[in-house]
């Protein structure tokens, strides 16, 4: 259980409040050090999930807190930078990201309890969805620094592109789910549930 992959996601929860505190500090330096936290939390992300392959330690906590790691650090990150801009272009990728992570996750405990969780497992669509997602909050983070004024228009082009990925895996995920959600899935002792 106390693995370094376990940890890994557990600094990550704990980076949380870091970031959103170093978010809110009225400072030049601010929105880089805010990046750099939440920089570090996506790299713990990847890092954690390597290692744990890596080293054959995974385990049922670390299975549970990863997502939930991901999806904390994601959402808050996207009400912060929504709150620090609340305009209509960024409330709308903000609302389906968000509403999409609370879609799937409901969905994967309802399979989960029906038996068919591998139906609706962590797909490659999902990591691509999770690293735009991680790019695009990075950039618009990065909103008034001196790396110039294009950064924020293309972190918001690229939160809608995340956005769209967003779309696309919950249907990849609903169309996997539609047989159990339809009563028409068959169970191994040809069975319908």
């Amino acid at each position: 259980m106390w693995n370094l992959p376990n940890l890994l996601t557990m600094l990550r929860i704990l980076l949380i409040p870091v970031f959103v505190a170093v978010f809110y500090i009225d400072a030049p330096w601010a929105p880089y050090a805010a990046a750099c936290v939440f920089g570090a939390a996506a790299l713990t992300d990847w890092l954690d999930g390597y290692l744990a392959r890596r080293w054959s330690q995974t385990s049922p906590l670390g299975a549970f807190l990863d997502p939930v790691a991901d999806k904390l650090m994601v959402a808050v990150a996207l009400v912060v930078l929504l709150q620090a801009d609340p305009r209509i272009l960024l409330a709308l990728p903000v609302m389906v990201i968000i509403g999409r992570e609370i879609t799937v996750s409901a969905l994967r405990e309802w399979m989960a309890e029906v038996g068919a969780r591998a139906a609706v497992a962590v797909s490659m669509l999902g990591k691509i969805k999770t690293t735009a997602q991680m790019i695009s909050i990075a950039l618009l983070i990065l909103r008034d620094s001196v790396f110039g004024p294009w950064l924020y228009p293309l972190g918001v082009v690229l939160v809608y592109i995340a956005a769209m990925l967003t779309l696309w895996s919950m249907a990849v995920y609903l169309v996997a789910a539609w047989p159990s959600l339809s009563g028409k899935a068959v169970t191994g002792s040809g069975e319908q549930c």
